[in-house]
């Protein structure tokens, strides 16, 4: 992805800019730095930046590495890389994400679950049935304790996983 810079905008620069656009973030603390994360919430705010994972198939295992495309990708330190050390992809879950956002961004948890929810259906088109707790909507839900522990979720009202399940595992 062309960057910022000082005589080009690049593809980053055009998206922070134009208010009808959409962007999306990763916000696992190697990605993004700090202060672009902050510089990117500033431009799009809560109800044009999205929190996305970028996860790959190493996230809520414990497994360090995997094949990709032939390509040894292992973990360390929370980042995926490639032998020659190239960042390959996140290992991040979405209550993460939004810890993360809630922390990095210093921001009110309400919109870093408004960035994760209601402005991905948003941009999907899919606003009338997801993003919100309401009639009408599907019931699409995660429960979590306050230190964004997940206990229980619901996809279309039923329930797909709680903690109890997982402790039986």
């Amino acid at each position: 992805m062309s960057q910022l810079s000082a005589r080009e905008p690049g593809l980053v620069g055009a998206a922070l800019q134009d208010d009808r656009l959409f962007a999306g973030i990763i916000c696992d603390g190697v990605h993004v730095d700090r202060t672009s994360l902050r510089i990117a919430f500033q431009c799009k705010g809560r109800d044009r930046l999205m929190l996305i994972t970028d996860a790959m198939p190493l996230v809520g295992t414990h497994d360090q590495e995997f094949m990709l495309h032939g390509m040894r990708i292992a973990l360390h330190e929370n980042r995926l890389t490639s032998p020659d050390g190239t960042l390959a992809g996140a290992n991040l879950t979405m209550i993460e994400a939004v810890r993360n956002a809630v922390a990095l961004l210093e921001i009110p948890l309400f919109d870093a679950l408004i960035m994760a929810s209601r402005t991905p259906a948003r941009f999907l088109g899919l606003d009338s049935e997801l993003g919100l707790i309401a009639p009408g909507y599907r019931a699409d839900l995660v429960a979590f304790t306050a230190n964004f522990v997940v206990i229980e979720t619901w996809v279309a009202g039923q329930t797909v996983g709680s903690i109890s399940e997982v402790r039986q595992a």
